[in-house]
């Protein structure tokens, strides 16, 4: 099987092979021409120099040491930098010689060898790098004298090029060193301020821990403490001997004693007393309504307001809360001396044991704080430990820095070149080869063959024709479009149609297939099958025959009706002589249908209605009333009606038979069908809502006999059930 890529462009060779041919000897003629005129090349003279590493006098700077070591490392990207370059123009220039810095780097050719170069250019296997650095500078002209002329003067070039680099080398580090030390002078100083501030704000507490004292003074604390506990404790007990023998608490042994010892309130008490004793001698005889009696109680009554009050201002009112009803004043004022005693000698207990407190509550605190100090010791001491060593080296890294720059200053004193000169310019003549006339005329023939084949190939591809079953196929394929059949190429004369009348033809068996596949169409509806086609010759009327002889032969009343009303019937096919009558008036013609309609010779169940052409007025005998009624009458009498209709580049015959009909079917045929042409009749059948498009046949296909006998393969033909179901719902 042939890939279809070679198929078409065999098929494009056999179209245009004289154009192909034109081009191959076009080129070959001019390739032969340019071997024929070619010249002898001109003389070309190269000269070579020599440049190699300079051994470094002794130097006192480290600096210097490491820039003549980096001077062995060259490469060809700094030799034949732009500034070597426009050096040696300018001194060629005042030599009268003008040359471009462009062409010296066309012409200049560098290797470099030695131990250093394996960096810029690896050194040939089977010769080892040489021990010292050695550059070899070759330049090409045309004239010896200017081939040396330039040669030196790359090489002085060169040698100082390396100077400069190793004084700009300098220059650039000590102005890097100079743009760092600001910098790290001022980390210095900052590193030492903040070590210097925090020796100020916890100096003395480090200090103090590493003598001793802080411990000293948390152990002192904790004795105190313990002593004043002591001491709360003896307190404690005589305060609760003294509260047990006087049965007050300090608050009321402090208010009691108060009262007892004020005279005011002994006053008081005593002339509450006195009216009480006179209220009750009084009472036996006289009335509680008696006015000396409202005299008596009145007193009594102002001498209880005068103690109450006398109370508040003796002990105050919070103390005094609790003694509001006269007896339990008068009670609690009359302590005697030795009560009196014992009272204040429970108040100043009490007195004692809050100052042992609040004593022992602040050196709590003091404890409390000695111990944080204590805690937070190594972490401070840490903290110094880091500020010294952040000192020491900012400290070194400054002392690194200033060595350095001293280091590089008198190292710039010291700079010298790397490169020297070792062996001037000398040119020597090239042996000069030409290409040989026969390997262009090969080289033109081979590139001549090459645009023959690829013009052969362009004026192919320009052609919009399908030359090839695939390439229909991948057209249908991208626009969707199903493929109801695959038709081969018939064997036949140019006279007329090749017919199938033979019923083992093997030729039969693709149309069988096709017959099958439109009667799968809309569950077998399709009785009325409209063939059309987008141009002439594209074998709608063989489709159409063969179409209605395959019906035939399975058994189907099957009508063949020619609808191409401008050209010639092809009955004579079939061996069925023409009407003359139809010609001359022809809807009298298609208004009989017993005498427009022939039964075939030699096949059972086929008909034909011959066409009636060429007519003049062929769309108004389409459009009329008698072929309207043939074709329902014909709907009903037969299994299946096909309408051979005209071509849709002629004419719009086939759109007016469209409504009349249950489907359209487009025929193609590779090598005759036009891309543009198809592809644009597709989508005006499948984006229009009153045409019923059921799909295309491909027809005059390249199908090998045998695999026709031997059925060809349902994927050939791109047809699916689902391809079915779209067309069922565009119908």
């Amino acid at each position: 099987m042939v890939a279809p890529f070679i198929k078409r462009y065999l098929i494009a060779l056999d179209r245009h092979k004289w154009a192909g041919l034109a081009g191959f000897v076009l080129v070959s003629g001019i390739s032969g021409v340019v071997a024929a005129l070619q010249s002898p090349p001109p003389d070309q003279y190269q000269s070579r120099g020599v440049l190699t590493y300079s051994a470094p006098p002794d130097t006192f700077s480290a600096t210097s040491a490491a820039l003549q070591q980096q001077g062995q490392a060259v490469t060809k990207e700094i030799l034949l930098s732009n500034n070597v370059l426009q050096l040696a123009t300018d001194k060629l220039a005042v030599q009268a010689i003008s040359v471009d810095p462009e062409t010296i780097l066309e012409r200049t050719k560098l290797t470099i060898d030695g131990p250093m170069a394996a960096a810029s250019s690896p050194a040939p296997k089977d010769k080892p790098p040489s021990p010292v650095l050695r550059v070899l500078v070759g330049y090409l002209d045309n004239q010896k004298d200017q081939a040396n002329v330039i040669t030196n003067a790359l090489m002085d070039a060169m040698v100082e090029q390396s100077r400069q680099f190793n004084t700009e080398q300098l220059t650039r580090i000590i102005d890097n060193l100079n743009q760092i030390l600001p910098k790290v002078d001022r980390e210095l100083r900052e590193a030492e301020q903040r070590l210097q501030q925090f020796v100020q704000r916890e100096g003395t507490t480090i200090q103090t821990a590493q003598s001793g004292s802080l411990l000293q003074a948390l152990t002192s604390n904790q004795a105190q403490q313990r002593q004043l506990k002591l001491e709360i404790a003896g307190v404690d007990a005589q305060l609760q001997s003294l509260q047990d023998r006087l049965g007050l608490t300090p608050d009321e042994a402090y208010a009691f004693s108060a009262l007892s010892a004020d005279p005011i309130i002994a006053d008081l008490r005593a002339k509450i007393y006195q009216a009480e004793q006179q209220q009750q001698i009084l009472a036996k005889t006289l009335r509680p309504d008696h006015p000396t009696m409202v005299d008596l109680q009145n007193q009594l009554e102002s001498f209880e307001r005068l103690l109450q009050a006398r109370v508040t201002e003796v002990i105050g009112g919070g103390r005094a809360a609790p003694l509001r009803a006269t007896e339990s004043i008068r009670q609690a004022s009359s302590l005697d001396p030795a009560r009196q005693a014992l009272a204040s000698t429970l108040v100043n207990l009490k007195t004692q044991r809050d100052a042992l407190q609040n004593q022992l509550v602040n050196l709590t605190r003091a404890e409390q704080e000695l111990r944080q100090e204590y805690v937070g010791i190594p972490n401070k001491q840490l903290e110094q430990q880091r500020l010294q060593q952040q000192v020491a080296l900012k400290q070194t890294f400054y002392d690194q820095v200033q060595a350095r720059l001293a280091d590089a200053r008198l190292a710039q004193e010291e700079a010298v070149g790397s490169l020297i000169v070792v062996q001037p310019a000398q040119a020597e003549l090239l042996p000069q080869t030409s290409i040989d006339s026969l390997v262009i005329v090969i080289v033109g023939s081979g590139v001549g063959l090459l645009v023959g084949a690829g013009l052969v190939m362009l004026l192919g591809s320009l052609d919009s024709t399908f030359y090839t079953l695939e390439d229909i196929q991948s057209a249908l394929r991208q626009e969707e479009v199903p493929v109801l059949g695959v038709l081969p190429l018939l064997p036949g004369d140019d006279d007329r149609l090749p017919v199938i009348d033979e019923p083992a033809s093997a030729y039969l068996e693709p149309y069988e297939r096709l017959r099958s596949t439109l009667r799968r169409l809309v569950d077998g509806k399709a009785k009325v099958v409209l063939l059309t086609s987008a141009m002439g010759q594209e074998g709608k009327s063989v489709t159409a025959y063969n179409l209605a002889i395959a019906s035939a032969r399975a058994g189907k009343r099957t009508l063949l009706l020619e609808a191409d009303l401008r050209s010639s019937s092809n009955v004579d096919s079939f061996k069925i002589a023409i009407d003359p009558v139809s010609i001359i008036d022809p809807l009298r013609y298609y208004g009989n249908l017993n005498d427009c309609v022939r039964l075939v010779p030699d096949i059972a169940n086929l008909y034909i209605v011959p066409s009636a052409g060429p007519q003049r007025h062929a769309a108004a005998i389409l459009e009329s009333s008698e072929m309207r009624r043939l074709l329902e009458d014909a709907r009903g009498r037969f299994d299946l009606v096909i309408l051979d209709t005209p071509a849709l580049n002629r004419c719009n015959d086939a759109l007016l038979l469209e409504r009349l009909s249950d489907g359209l079917a487009m025929v193609t045929r590779p090598g005759i069908t036009e891309e543009g042409l198809l592809t644009e009749t597709i989508r005006e059948f499948v984006e229009s809502q009153q045409i019923r498009f059921l799909g295309t046949i491909i027809n005059g296909a390249d199908i090998p006999i045998q695999e026709i006998e031997h059925g060809i393969d349902e994927d050939e033909l791109d047809f699916s059930d689902h391809d079915v179901e779209e067309i069922e719902l565009v119908s």
